[in-house]
C-alpha cells in the first residue's frame, strides 16, 4: 500500500525527543588542575578500597600500573601527589567495582569478592583481582561492565 502526503502538511524534520537530563560534563584529565582537583580524594579512596578488600601492597602497586616501593609509600603516607590520568582511570574503575559490589552483595562478600576464585569464563580460573592484576586497565574496564550489567538485572 502506497501512502502519499498530503501537499497541504508540511513536513517536521526528524528530532530527539526533548529531555530534561543533561550529562555532565567530561572531566578533563588533560587538565593539571582537573587532575590536582580529584588526586587527593582518588588516592584516599584507593586505599580505603584496598584496605577494605584486603590487598598486598605489592597487588595495590600491580593495579595502579605497576607503581615502584618508593613512589607508592609517598603515596599512601601523603596522598597530596597529583595523578598522572592513567592512574586517575584505574582509580575510577576500581572505585566503580566497588560501588557495584556494595550494591549487590552483602559488606563482607563485597569484600572479599576480588580474591574469591571465580568460575565466569571471563576470569579464566583465576580471581577477579589476579584477572585485573594481568589485564590491567583493559580488565579493570570488562570487571567493572560486569558488575554494572549485573546491576542492572
Amino acid at each position: 500500500m502506497l501512502l502519499f502526503r498530503s501537499p497541504h502538511v508540511k513536513a517536521r524534520p526528524l528530532a530527539y525527543p526533548s529531555t530534561r537530563y543533561r550529562p555532565p560534563p567530561v572531566v578533563d584529565l588533560s587538565s593539571r588542575g582537573e587532575r590536582e582537583r580529584l588526586s587527593r580524594s582518588a588516592l584516599r579512596g584507593f586505599f580505603n578500597i584496598m584496605s577494605r578488600w584486603k590487598v598486598r601492597d605489592e597487588d595495590a602497586r600491580a593495579l595502579l600500573g605497576g607503581v615502584t616501593n618508593g613512589p607508592f609509600y609517598e603515596m599512601k603516607r601523603d596522598p597530596g601527589r597529583t595523578l598522572e590520568p592513567d592512574r586517575l582511570t584505574r582509580i575510577s574503575y576500581l572505585v566503580g567495582i566497588f560501588k557495584a559490589l556494595n550494591v549487590l552483595h552483602s559488606e563482607a562478600l563485597a569484600d572479599t569478592w576480588v580474591r574469591l576464585a571465580n568460575r565466569n569464563p571471563i576470569f579464566g580460573g583465576d580471581t577477579p583481582l589476579a584477572f585485573m592484576i594481568k589485564g590491567g586497565l583493559p580488565a579493570m574496564q570488562t570487571v567493572r561492565r560486569l558488575l554494572d550489567a549485573r546491576r542492572a538485572g
